[in-house]
């Protein structure tokens, strides 16, 4: 560590602060300078050539949607049989992530689970900004629970969750799913979820410099989704914080990281959501910092987060135990600061 280095990186265990150290080397200028397009050719993950998990089925689909046909891929661990789903929205603050990205943490949560997962390719900004990524979730949910029975899959036990900006969309189609009446996913998985657009926390200014994403380049990544003539304007769909109630939603999974200026908004949306009845369980993991979690093999921290998820999809069939966890806020570290509205 050197004397430029940001204070909040004190925070982070020996193995994340070299993680951090080497991406601040292979990015040579912060997100938002860099631009949609040079920051996808550095940060797109490439196909695994042999994926750390192994699985029965690993398929690309393509869901119809009203954008247009959209890119997915399915994930089973076993081919016969019916399960239950989750559908799975990939983090990149809406403007960055792919399939590949995604691809070794829907191996694992599949195979680990037993769960079929559905992969999303949505549409991303700046190109397809608010409501373009929304569509695509709402869209592919109701695909999913209208093909089940070709993938093998249960219509009553559809699971949404995602990573970031996944976290975002999330969240959204079940605020979208209760508004109009239609069918509730079972249970909603929220990593660090990006859902409130006023960022005023306090970890937007205590880890301002955190790795990987900085304040100012996860308000950037906001202002792209939204577009040029937000303004400002309160939309719950596009932050779910915003939403004048969270009552009547799903039972939810919380996770954050230490180091990562999102962290305080997400939790206290975990706060609002057992307020509001929901079961919550949040759990925050100490020593990393935003994006761990799909780092299958990198960071010990994403399998124990992992599975959490598994344990959490599996308890979310079985009402007793989820209503058990309401409004309980677990962790692997201190959950006390940034748990407020």
């Amino acid at each position: 560590m050197t004397e430029s280095t940001p204070r909040c990186w004190d925070l982070l265990d020996d193995h994340a602060k070299n993680v951090a150290s080497m991406i601040a080397t292979a990015i040579p200028a912060p997100v938002r300078e860099l631009g949609p397009d040079l920051a996808r050719k550095l940060l797109a993950t490439a196909p695994a050539e042999h994926p750390i998990t192994p699985i029965a089925v690993a398929e690309p689909v393509r869901i119809p949607a009203r954008g247009g046909e959209i890119a997915a891929r399915v994930y089973r661990r076993d081919p016969a049989g019916r399960t239950p789903a989750l559908l799975y929205l990939h983090g990149g603050g809406f403007v960055l992530g792919t399939l590949d990205g995604a691809d070794e943490v829907c191996r694992a949560i599949a195979a680990r689970s037993g769960w079929t997962v559905i992969s999303l390719g949505y549409r991303l900004a700046p190109e397809h900004p608010y409501p373009a990524a929304l569509e695509d979730a709402v869209d592919a949910f109701a695909w999913l629970r209208e093909s089940a029975s070709d993938l093998g899959v249960d219509p009553d036990v559809i699971a949404v969750g995602g990573d970031s900006a996944g976290g975002n969309l999330a969240a959204a189609v079940c605020l979208v799913q209760r508004d109009s009446g239609g069918f509730l996913p079972t249970a909603q998985v929220l990593v660090y979820p990006a859902v409130d657009d006023r960022f005023a926390r306090d970890s937007w200014t205590e880890f301002a410099d955190a790795p990987l994403l900085s304040a100012a380049d996860a308000k950037w990544f906001y202002s792209q989704y939204v577009g040029a003539e937000w303004g400002g304007q309160a939309d719950p769909l596009a932050a779910p914080m915003r939403a004048e109630s969270l009552q009547g939603l799903p039972p939810a999974l919380v996770v954050t990281a230490e180091v990562d200026p999102i962290r305080d908004d997400a939790e206290a949306f975990a706060v609002r959501l057992a307020a509001d009845g929901v079961p919550v369980t949040a759990v925050r993991y100490d020593g990393v910092f935003h994006g761990f979690f799909p780092e299958v093999g990198l960071f010990a921290q994403s399998g124990q987060a992992i599975d959490v998820v598994c344990e959490f999809l599996r308890q979310s069939t079985e009402s007793p135990l989820v209503q058990r966890n309401s409004g309980s806020l677990g962790h692997r570290g201190a959950v006390e600061p940034g748990v407020h509205e």
